[in-house]
């Protein structure tokens, strides 16, 4: 069976649909560009721009460089006409009168070609790589550092696989093309330049016949510029669709061996890879009809210089050493363009790549930092929505106009079934989203005019994920304030009541948590976060579901803690467990992103409404 009849299956059963929803999500939507010329033009500026960024910062090294390989380019292109001057001239002084001159200058001037050339070689792969290396640290910073201000919808919909497909495969690809391939260029269009100049000034007529290939290969490289332009993208979004299921499918190996999905996952990946296989083929096919066409006429055109300069030769038109040096200029015509081949398949996947990382610094950043941000003069964590209008998808609103009035220093508890907005509210509140319409104000200034760095001070969201970084304990608390000294992270963490289990622990606070907190059970993990919220001393607390994932031993100790770091400071809590609810001043129960009811816990409860009968059930479930 062939590749491409493997494929057939492949396109019709699920797998086809798993891998038609993930390319769907890649933000670059580079496929259906390919169906627009006018977007593939697009696409084509917005890489050169980069390219064009990356290289800028260096045009002096890139210039360096270029005059090593020009010196390289003429202690290579010498030594043809030596041989030709040694042929037809040195031999015949040797032969006829004894003289060497001729032949010991050519040899002196063969050395000191050589050795240039060593030279230039030399110089230009260690500062070749310095300069590579420096522009690929300095894209890989451009990306992070772009992917980390991106906002949290861009994040949703740009899978993590796609993240580190870019960090990884497209930055191989570029690295590829930095190290392994401008050389070959240069040096390739150089020596075509060179060589064609030199042939026609020590010999028109062979010059011309040995030109007349030259049609054939302009062809041919327009066809391969064509099909390769293609199927390298291919690549590139294969590849890309493979570390996608890769990551996710490591991510969630728990879920995938207790549900016995390592089967399932195994058949979908090996469609995914075949996918990358059959890309990768037709590829190399290409490239292998592009190369071997290449030699084909670099031969013929070798036998019809050979054949014509031989018959010039007997016919006392040319000399033997002219020919000589004409078949090595051929070789080293031909050579070049073989390499000049294999440097177009480089530059075609680092192009994708090209696209699809200018895809990312080109993506608009929704929530973006104000061009002239204002401060808040007097703290009292006050909220107010005016009026606010929210929606994901254009065709479902999820908050419709809503307005609402957060007090400085009060707890505030949001109930209501999945979907009601409780979640939305907190997003907004937190600057993930900006609303679609309306405002959400903090102590009287719109969210959108305050700093990030202001907005991360005054506002902090906890989750149910409590998520750790790998590092020690100490150095997870401090991220509530960076640089703050050790009695100040032991001071937090007794006040959460954190310390007794982090002091009884091996190392302290200098514990390593390990992946995602893993050392730690999901009560002390959050505990730890609610450390980080203490030190950081925000004017407005967020708590989404944080309490949903503890046991009821676990939950006792973060209610005691949750009553020490809520003092003094608003707060909103999200919560179905509605023990965590009892310690609010207020309670504001949505649906379908409407306040319904409004007001303390043990008035809703008497009111007899929708709280109550959530109370009553909550109750219920405890017997």
């Amino acid at each position: 069976m062939t590749l491409q009849q493997e494929q057939i299956p492949a396109q019709q059963d699920k797998h086809a649909a798993w891998r038609g929803r993930s390319e769907q999500a890649d933000a670059e939507r580079t496929s259906a560009e390919l169906d627009d010329a006018e977007a593939i033009k697009r696409l084509r500026e917005r890489s050169r721009r980069l390219l064009g960024s990356m290289i800028r910062p260096h045009k002096q090294s890139i210039a360096a460089l270029v005059a090593i390989l020009v010196g390289q380019n003429v202690a290579t292109m010498a030594t043809p006409i030596l041989v030709m001057y040694g042929i037809d001239h040195g031999i015949p002084a040797v032969t006829d009168h004894g003289d060497y001159t001729i032949m010991v200058v050519i040899a002196v001037a063969f050395a000191l070609c050589a050795s240039l050339e060593y030279v230039c070689v030399r110089l230009y792969t260690v500062q070749s790589a310095r300069v590579g290396n420096t522009m690929l640290y300095a894209l890989r910073k451009r990306v992070f550092w772009k992917f980390q201000r991106l906002s949290v919808s861009f994040h949703e919909r740009f899978t993590s696989g796609r993240v580190t497909a870019r960090q990884s495969s497209d930055m191989e690809s570029i690295r590829e093309m930095t190290e392994n391939g401008v050389d070959d260029l240069v040096l390739a269009a150089m020596n075509v330049v060179t060589i064609t100049v030199v042939m026609l000034v020590i010999e028109p007529v062979l010059a011309a016949v040995s030109l007349l290939t030259f049609p054939l290969m302009l062809l041919l490289a327009k066809w391969f510029s064509r099909v390769s332009a293609i199927a390298y993208r291919k690549a590139r979004e294969t590849v890309a669709v493979l570390i996608v299921y890769f990551v996710e499918s490591m991510g969630g190996i728990r879920a995938v061996q207790a549900y016995r999905r390592e089967e399932r996952d195994r058949d979908i990946f090996g469609r995914l890879n075949a996918d990358n296989r059959f890309a990768q083929a037709k590829g190399h096919q290409q490239n292998a009809i592009m190369a071997g066409g290449m030699r084909g006429i670099g031969h013929l055109a070798t036998v019809v210089v050979l054949s014509f300069g031989g018959w010039q030769v007997m016919q006392g038109n040319t000399e033997v050493g002219v020919l000589a040096a004409f078949l090595l200029y051929m070789k080293r015509f031909f050579d070049p363009l073989n390499e000049l081949v294999q440097f177009y398949n480089v530059l075609q996947s680092a192009t994708a790549a090209l696209e699809k990382l200018s895809g990312v610094l080109d993506e608009e950043i929704e929530v973006a930092e104000p061009e002239r941000p204002r401060t808040i003069e007097h703290p009292r964590g006050e909220l107010r929505f005016d009026d606010v209008t929210f929606y994901y998808r254009d065709d479902k609103v999820v908050l419709p106009n809503l307005d609402l009035h957060l007090p400085g220093g009060q707890t505030v508890a949001l109930v209501g079934a999945t979907g009601a907005g409780k979640t939305t509210i907190a997003k907004l509140v937190s600057r993930f989203y900006d609303p679609k319409g309306g405002a959400v104000t903090l102590d009287g200034v719109d969210l959108r005019e305050l700093s990030e760095a202001d907005l991360r001070g005054e506002v902090v969201m906890i989750t149910q994920e409590n998520f750790l970084f790998n590092g020690t304990i100490a150095e997870n608390i401090e991220l509530g304030k960076p640089g703050a000294p050790r009695s100040e992270i032991v001071e937090a963490a007794k006040v959460v009541g954190a310390h007794e289990f982090i002091d009884a622990l091996p190392d302290g606070y200098d514990t390593h948590v390990r992946k995602k907190g893993g050392r730690l059970s999901a009560g002390q993990r959050q505990l730890v976060v609610f450390a980080r919220a203490f030190l950081a001393d925000p004017r407005v607390l967020i708590l989404d579901e944080a309490t949903s994932s503890l046991d009821i031993p676990s939950e006792r100790l973060v209610q005691r803690a949750l009553r020490t770091i809520l003092a003094d400071r608003t707060a909103i809590i999200i919560a179905h467990r509605l023990s965590t609810v009892e310690i609010a001043d207020r309670v504001l129960v949505l649906e379908a992103g409407r306040i319904i009811e409004d007001g303390p816990p043990e008035a809703l409860i008497d009111s007899g409404g929708n709280y109550a009968e959530l109370h009553r059930q909550w109750e219920a479930s405890l017997v």
